[in-house]
C-alpha cells in the first residue's frame, strides 16, 4: 500500500526480455530511503513491483505480460526518469490517499498549460475508467496522488504545484505523454457493492440517504 507521495525519482538502467515478460533495472537516483531488500515492494510510476535484486544504487524487478499490457512500463526508454515510492509502514502519515499500486489503465496527456508557478495538466482516460473520476476526488497519475479539479467527458484536469513538478516526472509531461492511472479504490468498491445482490440492501437510495451519493441533474 502506498500514499501517492513520491519520495524521489530513478532512471531505467536496463531492460531484459524474457519471452512475454521483462526484467527492469532501475537506478535509485535521488530516492532518499534505505536500500531495498530482495522481495521488498516499490512503486515505479505507480506500479507496485517486487525487487528481485537490490543494491544501494538500484534494483531489478520482473514485470509480467499483464502488467506490460495495462501500464506504460513496457514503453519506457532507457534513461527515462520514473517516480519511486516505497510502501507505507505502520504509523506512517497518510498525506495523499490510499494507493494500491495496481494500475487500472493508461491515460494520455492532452494539454499542459503554465498557471502561475505551476501547471494545469489535462489527461484523457479510457471510457471504462472515466466513470470513476470525480471532481474534487483523488486519482493517482504515475503514482502521484492528485486532486481532480474538473471533469469533462473522458478528460480530467489537475493543477500541479512547483514542488511536485520538481520532484516527480510530471514536470516532463507534454502533449501525448502516456501515463499510468489508478482510480480511487473507494469508487471501485462502491460500484461492486451496487452491482451485488439486491439483498445486500446497498443501492443508490441507500447511498444517497447516508450522504455518499446524490441525484443526477
Amino acid at each position: 500500500m502506498f500514499s501517492g507521495l513520491v519520495k524521489g525519482t530513478g532512471r531505467v538502467a536496463a531492460r531484459t526480455e524474457h519471452g512475454a515478460d521483462q526484467r527492469l533495472a532501475i537506478e535509485l537516483g535521488d530516492l532518499h530511503v534505505a536500500p531495498l531488500a530482495v522481495g521488498g515492494s516499490i512503486a515505479v510510476n505507480g506500479v507496485c513491483l517486487t525487487a528481485v535484486t537490490a543494491t544501494a544504487a538500484g534494483f531489478a524487478a520482473d514485470v509480467s505480460a499483464e502488467t506490460l499490457a495495462v501500464t506504460t512500463l513496457g514503453r519506457l526508454a532507457l534513461g527515462r526518469r520514473v517516480n519511486l515510492e516505497p510502501p507505507l509502514k505502520a504509523g506512517d502519515p497518510l498525506d495523499g490517499h490510499l494507493v494500491t499500486g495496481h494500475v487500472d489503465g493508461v491515460g494520455e496527456v492532452v494539454a499542459v498549460t503554465p498557471v502561475g508557478r505551476g501547471k494545469r495538466v489535462v489527461i484523457a482516460v479510457p471510457s471504462a475508467l472515466a466513470r470513476y473520476v470525480a471532481t474534487k476526488g483523488s486519482v493517482a497519475v504515475d503514482g502521484v496522488s492528485l486532486t481532480v479539479n474538473a471533469v469533462r467527458g473522458l478528460e480530467f484536469e489537475v493543477n500541479i504545484i512547483p514542488h511536485t513538478l520538481a520532484v516527480t516526472v510530471i514536470g516532463e509531461y507534454e502533449r501525448g505523454t502516456a501515463v499510468n492511472i489508478e482510480v480511487d479504490m473507494l469508487a471501485r468498491y462502491l460500484e461492486r457493492l451496487l452491482a451485488g445482490p439486491a439483498e445486500s440492501g446497498i443501492d443508490h437510495d441507500f447511498l444517497r440517504k447516508h450522504g455518499y451519493a446524490r441525484d443526477h441533474r
